[in-house]
This record gives structure tokens, sequence and C-alpha cells, in this order.
């Protein structure tokens, strides 16, 4: 009997709990559906789209330091390949050459001898053409009001006329820089 009135007990809570939370009234809010993405609500937008354009921005970029890097590499090759490096130094040596050449003749002096058995001669002007550029000499007494020399003093005047008409102009003592001994 005991089991019987415990069941009865049990069964009148359960009725009651049920009664209970049948009639509560119910409290219930309205579903409201927020996209989680700037695009779309709105929330956050500027600043959702400055990250997009620097991760973009970012990628072009990266693309274009490796092409760049890409070109130098192959461009640093090219030049470090046996046959430029031969030419490199054969046109050094032929400019050097050139150079003494050069030196030689503007610096040239001849005894009265050597000009009479014509062994020597002494040459006061000339021109050539170097990579497109033409230059002249002239060996001549400076003229203080154009360069900036000792007025008499025996010079020789280079001119240097590029390939746009532009011209430099070097003045050069004679027997300056020799040093004392």
């Amino acid at each position: 009997m005991r089991k019987r009135t415990m069941n009865k007990l049990l069964n009148g809570v359960a009725i009651a709990a049920f009664l209970l939370f049948a009639i509560a009234p119910i409290f219930a809010d309205e579903l409201v559906h927020n996209f989680k993405s700037p695009s779309f609500s709105g929330i956050g937008s500027s600043s959702h789209y400055l990250t997009i354009e620097n991760q973009e921005f970012s990628r072009k970029q990266t693309i274009k330091d490796d092409i760049e890097a890409a070109l130098l590499q192959a461009e640093r090759d090219a030049e470090n390949t046996t046959l430029a490096k031969f030419m490199r130094n054969l046109e050094s040596r032929i400019y050097a050459q050139l150079s003494k050449q050069l030196v030689d003749s503007l610096f040239q002096s001849c005894s009265a001898e050597s000009v009479a058995a014509e062994t020597c001669s002494e040459t006061t002007f000339g021109s050539f053409m170097l990579e497109g550029n033409l230059v002249t000499y002239q060996q001549t007494q400076c003229d203080a009001a154009q360069w900036a020399c000792s007025q008499g003093e025996d010079v020789i005047v280079m001119t240097i006329k590029a390939a746009d008409g532009t011209e430099t102009v070097i003045v050069i003592p004679i027997g300056a820089g020799t040093g004392g001994g």
C-alpha cells in the first residue's frame, strides 16, 4: 500500500507541475536574422572594404616584385656569362690603349733634330669619334677669359660633343701635375 500511495503522490506532483507550466504565460521574442558579413549587414563595412583592398594591393605588389626580381636576376645572369665578361675585359683594354695613345699624342714633344729627320711629329690638334661622341682636342695658349687657367699657359683644350648636342670642355694644363724630385 505504501507503494500505491507513493505512486499517487508522484502522479499528483507530475500533474501539478504540468499544469503549472501549461498555464504559465509564454514569453518569446521574434526571431531576427543578422548577417555576419559586413558586406550584407553594413556594420563595419568600411574597415571590411579597406581590409579587402589592402589584401588585393599586397597580392598585386607581391606579383610585381616577383616579376621585377626575376627580370633583374635574368639581367645579372646575362651580364655574368663568360662572353659578357670577356667583352667587358676586351673593351676595357681597348679603351686603355686608346687613352694611352691619345695621351702620348697630346703630350709628345719632339726635338728639332727628330722633327727634321721626320722620326717624330708633334700633334697640336685632332678629333675622333667615340661611341657616337665627337672628341676634338687642340694644343693652344690659355685664354683666362674663357677657361680657368693662367693667361698664356700652354694647355690642351678637349671638347666632347655628345650625340644629343651637349658639349663638355676640358682644359688640361701641359706640364702640370709633374712631381718635383
